[in-house]
């Protein structure tokens, strides 16, 4: 059996970014003898799949395959498709934990264990050079896109670190909504060594001006901890930059964590409104904290941070307050009694779906009509312990 993975890694290294998946299907015909192959993607909203390759035929041609292709991207397993004279393999395209689509490869034959692991591993390199062509490519922002972005929105996915990342001993993953007029709103996240640094904001404004606010808010809270400042030195260097820029007239409510994942011990500076729930053996609870003042309201602002303790398996929910004060037509707020109903409901999902499972019950609980204000569900497990861990 011809390995398949060292054809398919050069191939896709070699083309331009914009023939990535183009390099990778003749790759994968050649090697394996494979009938056909598509690239599937996910769109901003994770509602959809869509194909790259055959992106120009109506429903009947490759997105007939999206109900088997979706199965896979939910599972992050392979799927199999046996036909009579062939066999339809989907194999997710994940990067650290960052699902960024599917891959189809149909043969003329079911595969063994060892081909199977060969394709999955070419679909891992397919999916790291995916990642990297899309900064010098805009091809496949345009497949996952089904409607034009607002420049606010094209703002904000632009600032994402990614929509869900893995580690040894944590996942984490973040949705915003609505996904193309999003404002304000926003996550960012880093891993460093053993620690993982979370921040929450809820924007104030709409539009392009809370867009500006809420990247230059991110940038600083970035530039701080990037030269190794403490969370207490990013919010207040934020607080300070955001203050100087517009004098109290605008200011950011920001929520930033800090997991050391070798213990679960979980540091945090609540700087406004967004809110803080464990979900621990089933049970619910909202983390009480100490709110301080938003980033930007008043010059050399000084934030203390708070601790809170994570056991194996505990889960974290963060959400901005278009979740969470959501109250369509007076019915009361989202976050009473349907938010509760809904993150219960994924305690068998792994983050990356959780955050699409309370975005979901969200727009169902306004009747389908458009939200009202941005909205940003973050999830974070942590497993306990990594393999070094004590």
């Amino acid at each position: 059996m011809v390995d398949a993975t060292g054809p398919v890694s050069r191939a896709v290294r070699a083309a331009p970014p914009d023939q990535v998946a183009e390099a990778a299907d003749r790759a994968i015909r050649s090697v394996l003898g494979a009938l056909r192959t598509d690239v599937f993607l996910a769109d901003y909203r994770i509602a959809g799949l869509w194909p790259v390759l055959d992106g120009d035929l109506p429903d009947s041609g490759s997105l007939a395959f999206r109900g088997v292709a979706q199965r896979c991207f939910s599972s992050q397993q392979p799927v199999r498709e046996a036909l009579d004279d062939r066999c339809r393999l989907f194999l997710p395209l994940s990067v650290w934990g960052e699902r960024l689509g599917v891959l189809l490869v149909e043969l003329p034959a079911a595969p063994d264990d060892r081909t199977l692991d060969e394709i999955l591993d070419a679909a891992g390199d397919l999916a790291m050079a995916l990642r990297a062509a899309d900064r010098e490519t805009d091809r496949y922002r345009r497949t996952r896109r089904r409607e034009r972005l607002s420049m606010a929105a094209e703002m904000q996915w632009e600032l994402l670190p990614g929509r869900s990342v893995s580690h040894d001993t944590f996942d984490l993953a973040g949705q915003l909504e609505p996904a193309y007029t999003v404002g304000g709103d926003h996550f960012d996240w880093s891993v460093d060594g053993d620690l993982l640094t979370v921040s929450v904001l809820n924007g104030a404004g709409i539009g392009l001006s809370a867009a500006l606010l809420t990247a230059v808010t991110v940038n600083a809270l970035r530039n701080a901890r990037r030269s190794g400042g403490s969370l207490e030195e990013q919010a207040e260097l934020a607080s300070d930059t955001v203050f100087y820029q517009h004098r109290g007239e605008r200011f950011v409510a920001t929520l930033l964590l800090e997991l050391d994942t070798r213990t679960g011990r979980v540091r945090t500076v609540d700087a406004g409104s967004p809110r803080l729930v464990r979900v621990r053996g089933g049970a619910l609870t909202p983390v009480a904290l100490e709110q301080q003042l938003p980033l930007g309201m008043f010059a050399e602002t000084r934030y203390d941070v708070q601790e809170l303790d994570l056991a194996p398996g505990d889960r974290l929910f963060v959400v901005s307050d278009g979740v969470w004060a959501a109250d369509p037509d007076g019915r009361g707020s989202y976050g009473e009694r349907a938010m509760a109903r809904a993150m219960r409901s994924t305690r068998l999902q792994p983050p990356s779906e959780a955050v699409g499972t309370v975005m979901r019950e969200l727009h169902a609980y306004h009747v389908d009509a458009d939200l009202r204000d941005d909205a940003v569900v973050v999830c974070l497990d942590w497993r306990g312990p990594g393999r070094d861990g004590g």
